[in-house]
């Protein structure tokens, strides 16, 4: 075997080599990357206050009223009427929700954009609301809904 015919059979294992170096190395940056812009909004409160707005909006689509205003501040009760929360927990036709990243608007109070959707009867036309619902540490790591979407 000739030098030159070695160089040639090593040369393209070389650019494989090479080639894959490259793409795990893009791979590592771009999933580190990836993981510092979401590991910075999952800390425990965060996750904590997500919980909280879960829970209450599967309350509201369950139209499940005495566990969804268990869920409330007194703020948000006193905002509210009785009417108000009663046609709020009220679902005669099938509903769904979608929860947005929060952001904190201060310690211990975190805002979460949401959309509600319900349906009319008989399945007529669905309607989407935009709101938001906003969820307030209470005490040893309770968390309630201080504002209703």
């Amino acid at each position: 075997m000739s030098l030159g015919e070695g160089l040639r059979r090593v040369a393209p294992v070389s650019r494989r080599l090479q080639l894959l170096s490259l793409l795990v190395c893009a791979s590592l940056l771009s999933s580190a990357s990836a993981a510092r812009v979401h590991s910075a909004a999952l800390n425990p409160a965060y996750v904590a206050a997500l919980t909280a707005a879960d829970h209450f909006l599967q309350a509201w689509q369950a139209g499940d009223r005495e566990n969804g205003v268990a869920l409330l501040t007194s703020h948000a009760k006193d905002a509210a009427t009785t009417d108000m929360i009663e046609n709020f927990f009220s679902n005669s036709a099938p509903v769904a929700y979608e929860i947005g990243r929060g952001k904190l608007l201060k310690h211990g109070r975190y805002e979460f954009p949401v959309v509600l959707v319900s349906g009319a009867p008989n399945g007529g036309r669905v309607r989407r609301r935009f709101s938001s619902i906003v969820i307030v540490n209470t005490g040893n790591n309770d968390w309630a809904v201080d504002k209703l979407p």
